[in-house]
C-alpha cells in the first residue's frame, strides 16, 4: 500500500543546469501561447474586426499589465515583511547576492487585475467592445493556467498542508517539524517514516499545485469552452462565470494548501488555528481565500452589471428598429382648389 510518495528527484528548476532559464519562465510562456490560439480560434468565428497585428499588440499589453499586477501584488501584499515598501526600487529585479533568480513571488490576483487593466487600456485605445474581448480571453485562460501551476509544482513551491493520504509528496524545500512535537510524532510512525536519529523530519503535504492544475485549470476549462461558451447570452457573460468558478474552486482548493507562513490565517475563527500546516477548521481563512472571495463577488457584480447593459441596449436596439420599419406613413395633404 502506497502512503506516499518522495519528490521525483529527477525533475531540477532548471531546463539546463547551469543555466537561467527555469522550466517555470517556460510554462508562463505556453500559457500565453495556449490562450492566444484559442483567443485567435474565437476570433475568427466572431464578427471583431481585428487583424494578426492588433491580436499581437492586445495581447502584449494584457501580458505586460499581468506581469507588473501579479508582481506588485505579492510584494505588497503577501509580503509581510514590509522590505519592499522600503526597498520598491527592487520588485523587479530579478538578482539575489549576485546571482538571476528571476522574479520569485507572483500573485495570481494581482495578476488579473494587472491583465484586466493592460485589455481594458488597449480596448479602449482602439474603441473594441471590451467585455466582447475580454469573453474570448477569458475562455481560454484556465488551460493556459494549468501550465503555470505545473511550473509551482516543477518549483517544488506552493506546496499543501501535511497530509497520511496517498496523494502526499514529500517535497524538498518544505519546512521540517521538530519530532519533539507530538503531532509530528503520530504521524510520521503511521507513515512509517523513521525519525529516532533525527530532530527534524520533512512530512508529506498535499500537492496542492496540482489539484489547482486540474480543478482551476483544466476542469474549469472543459466547463467553459465546452458547457458556456456557445451559450453565451451577453458579453461580460463568460468573463463573469470565469470570475465565480475560479474563485469557488480556488476557495476549496486552498483548504488543501499551506497558507503563507508571514501571513498565517487572515481570520481564524476556529477553535484551533495553529499549526497552519495541518487542517483543523473550516473557519480559517487564508489571504488566497478572501482573495478569491472578493474574487466571486467582482465576478458575480459583473455578472448582474452587463446583463442589464446588454438587456438596455437590446431594449435600444428594437425600439430602434420598430421607428425604423414600423413608422406609420405620411398622410397627404390635399390642395384647396381655388
Amino acid at each position: 500500500m502506497i502512503l506516499y510518495s518522495d519528490f521525483p528527484s529527477w525533475i531540477t528548476p532548471e531546463i539546463i543546469p547551469g543555466f537561467p532559464l527555469r522550466w517555470y519562465g517556460l510554462m508562463y510562456i505556453i500559457a500565453f501561447s495556449i490562450t492566444f490560439i484559442l483567443f485567435t480560434y474565437q476570433l475568427k468565428r466572431s464578427d471583431v474586426s481585428m487583424n494578426q497585428d492588433d491580436s499581437i499588440s492586445l495581447f502584449l499589453w494584457t501580458i505586460l499589465g499581468l506581469l507588473v499586477g501579479s508582481r506588485v501584488f505579492a510584494t505588497l501584499i503577501y509580503d509581510a515583511s514590509g522590505y519592499y515598501l522600503t526597498h520598491p526600487w527592487l520588485i523587479f529585479w530579478p538578482f539575489r547576492n549576485g546571482k538571476f533568480t528571476g522574479l520569485q513571488g507572483m500573485s495570481y490576483h494581482g495578476g488579473v487585475l494587472g491583465a484586466v487593466a493592460g485589455s481594458f487600456l488597449y480596448c479602449r485605445k482602439k474603441k473594441l467592445n471590451y467585455f466582447q474581448i475580454a469573453d474570448m480571453i477569458a475562455a481560454g485562460i484556465p488551460l493556459g493556467y494549468t501550465f503555470g501551476r505545473l511550473g509551482n509544482f516543477i518549483n517544488g513551491e506552493l506546496w499543501g498542508r501535511v497530509t497520511t493520504s496517498p496523494f502526499g509528496i514529500v517535497f524538498p524545500y518544505a519546512p521540517r517539524f521538530s519530532t519533539q512535537i507530538s503531532w509530528v510524532r503520530d504521524i510520521a510512525e503511521k507513515l512509517g517514516i523513521l525519525f529516532e536519529n533525527t530532530a527534524m523530519v520533512n512530512l508529506p503535504r498535499h500537492p496542492s499545485q496540482l489539484y489547482e492544475a486540474a480543478f482551476e485549470g483544466v476542469f474549469l476549462w472543459l466547463i467553459i469552452w465546452f458547457l458556456l461558451r456557445n451559450r453565451k447570452r451577453f458579453h461580460g457573460f463568460i468573463l463573469s462565470l470565469y470570475l465565480m468558478g475560479y474563485g469557488i474552486v480556488r476557495f476549496v482548493i486552498e483548504y488543501f494548501r499551506e497558507p503563507d507562513r508571514d501571513l498565517g490565517f487572515i481570520f481564524a475563527l476556529g477553535k484551533e488555528s495553529e499549526p497552519t500546516a495541518l487542517f483543523l477548521s473550516p473557519w480559517n481563512f487564508s489571504m488566497g481565500q478572501l482573495l478569491t472571495l472578493l474574487m466571486v463577488i467582482g465576478g458575480l457584480v459583473l455578472f448582474f452589471l452587463t446583463k442589464k447593459i446588454s438587456a438596455k441596449k437590446e431594449t435600444e436596439r428594437k425600439e430602434l428598429n420598430y421607428r425604423i420599419h414600423k413608422r406609420p406613413p405620411k398622410k397627404k395633404i390635399k390642395k384647396s382648389r381655388k
